[in-house]
């Protein structure tokens, strides 16, 4: 009875969710909050004292940016393939001591060159903790009838969350100034992000446990196939077009007749919708499939776009718009990790995220330099095309859609 008892034990301990799934989305809801509320909500906020400190022009300070998103781009391939060997502890771990690290730097900077070296540390702090690395160890640690709302929940809570870090910093920097602000940002990660990945996610021996008891396709198989390449170019299309959008929506807005103050609030449309997405994504998903829901959204965000030239400075169809757009821009953080799981199992799934994440970041980095010589309603036809094209790519996956997680 003893022996059987101990079987029946530690089958219970490796079989994927249960306490231990749940623990996971609470500290990672923590976690990812307080990772992009640190290293990368603060920029913009602090991007004019930083300027007139280091003597640089916002140009100059902007790079530095630019640097993180390509440093954590190049770093995802090695970082994808530590996750599926060893899991998420020690990488997720020495990620947030990066970030730490970083943040630190960054508030200790005289000149651009300490300022760019920050931002090589902080772009491999994202890269190794956090969306696509919690991700990883999320498909790994729950059961599939559970995964879509266990990344729900952390998205949601923490796309909810750090929407306050922009007033809670601006309030810290009028207190504190711009180097103190970042330095109280940096002992907070230090105190709660670095202790939490150490405790909460499993280690290499539970990894390896769950991970030979799962099924999927091997990296060289996955992007052999056609499933893999439909779903890049649906997801770095997607992302392209919404970079673009995001970054000239205000200035489209004004040019065509509404106010600063009106174009400046309605993308609170886009987060109304993506808050509300995401909410509606797991019980639809579970009724309907992940990629006939994603496809429908993409599908929403491109008429939203085609059509918003249309509305020119109307209030209510400008709105309607807005709204298509942020439904498929809710919609696509969540699908992308759920999709790939889903398609090609959880085995390589870190390895197979990554491979999409450098295309992902240059059409994130370039697209919107394409709308800016575009400009006007130009742009809003380019990106509504491309998305279209998003949504269509995954039109033969939604006939074809091979289970491959075991």
């Amino acid at each position: 009875m003893n022996v059987r008892t101990a079987r029946e034990a530690q089958r219970h301990a490796l079989r994927p969710d249960t306490s231990d799934g749940r623990r996971l989305v609470v500290i990672f809801a923590i976690t990812q909050t307080l990772g992009y509320g640190c290293l990368t909500q603060g920029f913009s906020v602090l991007m004019i004292p930083i300027s007139h400190d280091l003597h640089s022009s916002r140009t100059a300070v902007t790079v530095a940016s630019t640097i993180s998103t390509l440093i954590g781009a190049f770093a995802a391939y090695p970082v994808g393939r530590v996750l599926d060997r060893y899991g998420g502890r020690a990488l997720m771990t020495a990620g947030s001591a990066s970030g730490v690290l970083g943040v630190f730097l960054w508030s200790w900077s005289t000149g651009l060159p300490e300022l760019y070296a920050a931002f090589v540390l902080i772009g491999l702090a994202l890269a190794m903790s956090t969306y696509d690395a919690a991700f990883a160890v999320v498909v790994v640690a729950t059961a599939k009838d559970r995964r879509d709302g266990a990344i729900v929940t952390i998205t949601m809570i923490t796309g909810f969350l750090t929407s306050f870090f922009y007033p809670l910093i601006g309030w810290l920097q009028g207190g504190l100034g711009w180097r103190s602000t970042l330095q109280v940002l940096a002992v907070a990660m230090m105190l709660i992000v670095i202790p939490a990945h150490l405790w909460a996610v499993p280690g290499r021996d539970t990894h390896h446990s769950r991970i030979t008891k799962r099924t999927g396709f091997r990296l060289g198989d996955a992007i052999r196939t056609a499933r893999f390449w439909l779903l890049l170019v649906s997801f770095v299309a997607q992302a392209g077009t919404t970079s673009g959008f995001l970054v000239m929506m205000v200035t489209y807005f004004q040019n065509v007749g509404f106010s600063a103050h009106t174009a400046s609030t309605l993308p609170l449309a886009v987060g109304v919708l993506q808050l509300t997405s995401r909410l509606a994504l797991a019980p639809l998903s579970a009724r309907f499939g992940m990629l006939p829901v994603t496809t429908f959204s993409f599908a929403a965000q491109a008429l939203g776009l085609l059509l918003l030239p249309l509305a020119d400075a109307a209030i209510l169809p400008t709105v309607l718009c807005i709204m298509a757009f942020g439904l498929g821009y809710g919609i696509s953080v969540v699908a992308r990790p759920s999709v790939v799981a889903g398609t090609f199992g959880v085995t390589r799934f870190a390895s197979i995220m990554a491979i999409t994440a450098v295309p992902m970041a240059f059409a994130r980095a370039g697209t919107p330099l394409v709308a800016a010589w575009l400009e006007n309603w130009r742009f809003l036809i380019l990106l509504g095309s491309v998305t279209a094209v998003a949504a269509v790519a995954l039109v033969p996956l939604m006939r074809h859609q091979h289970r491959a997680d075991g």
